[in-house]
């Protein structure tokens, strides 16, 4: 799998994303610092937020394969200013969380990641699994064996009676 570092300001849903892709319980947990799985970096909101902590975000950048922009559907505003995606020298994703709010205003916050320079977006509900598997296959490489495709692998190497 591709790894991707999660960028985006508190309560976006980063660290509930993470969860989602690994396939674990969803349980609210505030990332206090950058917490490094296989092949997700899972950053603190407070880096995207406060200025003098972005800095940390541009270094964690280099130690992945793609860079998400995550902004909530939920979200009062953009965080990410025009056109910011070409400061990356990496492929940078737009991640829409929440979509399964009542409030939510995905048209909003698309044209927001539109304009910072995402050129790809996926729609994602971390509880209802709406859109993970889009960003799992997004994610996926050559040889890469997917969660659902586990137990069809297993059905073909077990031996024909």
């Amino acid at each position: 799998m591709k790894k991707i570092v999660l960028v985006g300001r508190s309560e976006a849903g980063k660290t509930t994303l993470t969860q989602a892709l690994k396939g674990e319980k969803i349980t609210y947990h505030k990332t206090q610092y950058v917490n490094y799985f296989d092949v997700i970096i899972d950053t603190p909101g407070e880096y995207a937020q406060v200025k003098h902590l972005g800095n940390a975000l541009a270094e964690y950048t280099y130690e992945a394969d793609v860079v998400g922009l995550l902004a909530s559907a939920i979200e009062p505003y953009s965080l990410f200013p025009p056109c910011i995606t070409p400061m990356a020298n990496r492929d940078v994703i737009g991640i829409i969380t929440k979509i399964d709010h009542p409030r939510a205003n995905i048209r909003m916050v698309e044209s927001w990641l539109r304009e910072a320079g995402c050129r790809k977006i996926f729609h994602i509900s971390s509880y209802d699994g709406t859109g993970v598997s889009d960003l799992l296959e997004y994610l996926r490489e050559p040889g890469d064996v997917l969660p659902w495709e586990r137990d069809t692998c297993e059905v073909e190497k077990k031996p024909q009676e």
